[in-house]
């Protein structure tokens, strides 16, 4: 898939990870109602049932998927799920997450024709590890 953000702060945290240049690129985004579509507003047991499928090496046939981002702990919680390390009761106690996140991603020619390329613009900001 394609992974964008609406969230400024995570796009430059994004650029900003061992890239000499970081560079942001801006797309407007116009849904097309045509595509599957699977929407996100919050963290529950349909996402994490979701992100596990995914993260086990299955599948989906949606053409985006948008809502809260998994950061790199939040995989590793994910991976114990998945092995039955963790339960789903202590999943949700590890993986408050401390700011808001959002991600939404395009997984085919269609849902790439709903963004339209406006410019790129290059942010540095070494404060990235917050």
């Amino acid at each position: 898939g394609f992974y964008c953000t609406n969230n400024w702060k995570q796009a430059v945290r994004w650029a900003n990870r061992n890239n000499e240049k970081p560079v942001i690129n801006f797309f407007d985004y116009t849904p097309d109602e045509s595509l599957s579509i699977l929407k996100f507003t919050e963290m529950n047991d349909e996402w994490l049932e979701f992100i596990a499928h995914c993260r086990s090496g299955k599948t989906h046939n949606y053409d985006i998927v948008e809502g809260p981002m998994a950061n790199d702990t939040v995989w590793n919680y994910v991976n114990d799920f998945i092995k039955g390390t963790i339960t789903k009761k202590q999943f949700w106690v590890l993986a408050e997450f401390k700011q808001p996140t959002h991600q939404i991603s395009f997984h085919t020619l269609s849902a790439l024709n709903c963004l339209n390329f406006q410019k790129s613009e290059i942010v540095y900001d070494r404060r990235t590890e917050e």
